[in-house]
């Protein structure tokens, strides 16, 4: 199972994600990190493990009202071999002739529509999708969910009403995923609530996950990591 931390960002500062009430998120204060500033949240999260994957939501960009490209590229510039998963809307899209090389775009179908998908093709699949859902509900294009040929290796299935909640992943959801296509390389993003939930999702063939409260919490901590990676960490 590997862990994928998460960074929300709204404002210039690290957010905490709740359920897709995006108005509602504010700065985090939490056991690990009492600031909200980026590179303080990146840093802690690195005093837990060597993480080499960092999940990024760009919120302003998401929501069309400014971005964080300029915080973004600095924090890369400082820590190249971290590779940054980066959801900024259609923006990462749009700019990829000028993004650093540990900048890979994530695609969330809410931030699409059947019209403009066409755009993806440009990019050969050198991306992470997210499918994003709201309440079971398929936010954005729904050709992406129903035909897999722009689909890249690596899928999120985003289930936004889970967020920064205590409803544990929709493991169902994900294993019918994981069944349906066994090529894919598919990532829970959602509520992990401790070891329990990583467990249960591994059992379900999932192993990567997003997580964001469960390690700001300590409810997974420096050492439940460690052990993960010591049985097998995938790549």
């Amino acid at each position: 199972m590997k862990i994928i931390p998460v960074i929300d960002l709204k404002d210039g500062l690290v957010v905490h994600a709740k359920q897709g009430q995006r108005d509602d998120y504010r700065p985090i204060h939490t056991a690990l990190c009492q600031s909200s500033a980026l590179l303080e949240v990146l840093q802690a999260f690195l005093s837990l493990a060597e993480f080499d994957t960092f999940y990024v939501a760009d919120l302003n960009a998401i929501t069309g009202t400014g971005n964080h490209c300029v915080q973004l590229l600095s924090i890369m510039a400082q820590f190249p071999t971290i590779t940054f998963w980066v959801d900024a809307g259609r923006l990462a899209e749009l700019t990829m002739t000028e993004l650093p090389k540990n900048w890979l775009p994530v695609l969330g179908s809410e931030s699409f529509n059947n019209q403009n998908l066409t755009e993806l093709d440009a990019l050969n699949k050198n991306f992470i999708l997210s499918l994003d859902f709201l309440k079971d509900r398929m936010l954005g294009a729904d050709a992406l969910f129903n035909d897999t040929k722009q689909w890249p290796k690596t899928v999120i299935v985003m289930t936004l009403d889970r967020v920064g909640s205590l409803q544990g992943p929709n493991l169902k959801k994900l294993a019918g995923y994981a069944t349906k296509y066994p090529d894919k390389s598919f990532v829970a993003a959602g509520s992990v609530r401790d070891m329990a939930d990583l467990a249960a999702l591994q059992n379900s063939g999932i192993n990567h996950a997003l997580i964001a409260s469960a390690l700001h919490s300590g409810q997974i901590t420096s050492t439940d990591i460690t052990n993960l990676c010591a049985k097998k960490c995938p790549d």
